[in-house]
């Protein structure tokens, strides 16, 4: 696969990069330590227009092209997962209970690579924006560093993420115009009964069966409520009641998750939990409470622009290794608040097989650095070329 011969002359130092920002992983807002280290390599390239503190450890770094132009964003997430690392590597996670499981140590690596690389030949007009971004996996660090204002403060036009896809053959490239991960919502539901001894029911309304019948009840909306070509998943997945095997608890609380692409039927989900929540507790005569939280809306990639990234891809990795039908997953991606704002486009970099995301023993495959550090690179280049005199 063609990379950048530049970038591929550094590749063992991106490595070097990625294995330290694996060692400390950060969660949430709190990625100072890392926010740090790129501040640092990004110095080291020459670059010194950065902004510090944007969503608490967010950095934006601008590299000033050749020429007038428009601005072009390139966003890394930064944070980790709250999860205990089980690779045994040597340059596993040295902070118990924090671990990079979903890639974004890779992710800034490729960023930096780019970097490194556009502050040296600066073969561009305008200007790139370099934007490294906490809390990703929640709750929303691109919402809050839009909020702020990176946008409009560095005159960003269109913008640009990849994210590592393990499975997929590494180096190639997979995205789709349109939709491309789906919005998250999340439901709780806490339910009133009235307790007692577990060998008198009678005596109480039982919270325990009321819970059992909303679960049941919630599995009708998808396979009653949504036509079988709508994209919708509604998954359960906390029920917390009771403290010992002889009392019936006062108590019960549900909580999951909502998945959908299209507005109308995000609409018509919420409607028809309410009129559940609502109907089952009557049935059973307790009281029961639903709250919905909004979180991610759907990731939807600008068509001409995922037309123009995948052009890209295929200068790097050749025709054969570049997917543009990509189909749309359940997952969710807080890009999706930037393509809200400007258009761009987001891409999966294959990493091939490994074990999955969000799982103990994942770890990003430093081949693909290069890789994807070159698509960055080359974005720049093609999208912004420098005038000819």
């Amino acid at each position: 696969m063609p990379v950048i011969n530049r970038i591929a002359g550094f590749s063992d130092e991106m490595t070097g990069w990625r294995r330290h920002l694996h060692a400390h992983p950060e969660l949430g807002f709190d990625c100072f330590e890392t926010a740090g280290f790129v501040v640092e390599k990004l110095r080291e390239f020459g670059i010194d227009q950065i902004e510090t503190g944007i969503a608490k450890s967010g950095v934006v770094a601008v590299i000033e092209g050749r020429g007038a132009g428009p601005t072009i964003g390139l966003r890394a997430d930064m944070d980790a997962l709250p999860i205990n690392e089980a690779t045994g590597l040597a340059y596993a996670s040295e902070n118990e209970g924090k671990m990079h499981a979903c890639g974004h140590d890779g992710h800034t690596t490729m960023l930096l690579g780019a970097a490194k690389y556009l502050a040296e030949t600066r073969n561009f007009s305008g200007r790139v924006a370099l934007i490294f971004q906490p809390a990703e996996e929640g709750p929303g660090g691109a919402d809050v560093m839009i909020e702020e204002g990176i946008l409009e403060r560095y005159d960003i036009a269109q913008v640009y993420a990849l994210h590592t896809s393990p499975g997929p053959e590494v180096g190639s490239f997979h995205t789709t115009p349109g939709p491309i991960m789906a919005a998250a919502d999340t439901f709780h539901i806490d339910i009133e009964g009235i307790g007692g001894h577990g060998a008198y029911p009678q005596e109480t309304r039982d919270p325990v069966v009321v819970a059992a019948s909303i679960v049941q009840a919630i599995q009708s909306i998808v396979s009653r409520n949504a036509s079988s070509s709508e994209e919708v998943v509604i998954s359960v997945t906390q029920i917390h009641t009771g403290t010992v095997d002889n009392v019936i608890p006062q108590t019960a609380y549900l909580n999951g998750t909502i998945r959908t692409f299209d507005k109308a039927v995000q609409g018509m989900v919420f409607e028809r939990l309410e009129q559940v929540v609502a109907g089952q507790a009557a049935s059973y005569g307790v009281s029961a409470k639903l709250r919905i939280e909004k979180g991610y809306p759907p990731t939807v990639n600008d068509p001409e622009k995922t037309a123009f990234a995948a052009q890209v891809a295929r200068d790097v990795s050749g025709e054969d290794a570049v997917n543009t039908t990509y189909v749309p997953e359940m997952g969710a991606e807080d890009f999706a608040f930037m393509l809200q704002h400007r258009p761009g486009t987001y891409l999966f970099l294959g990493q091939g097989e490994a074990a999955g995301l969000h799982h103990p023993e994942f770890n990003f495959n430093d081949e693909v650095a290069p890789v994807g550090a070159s698509f960055f690179a080359r974005l720049v280049e093609m999208a912004q070329p420098v005038a000819s005199t």
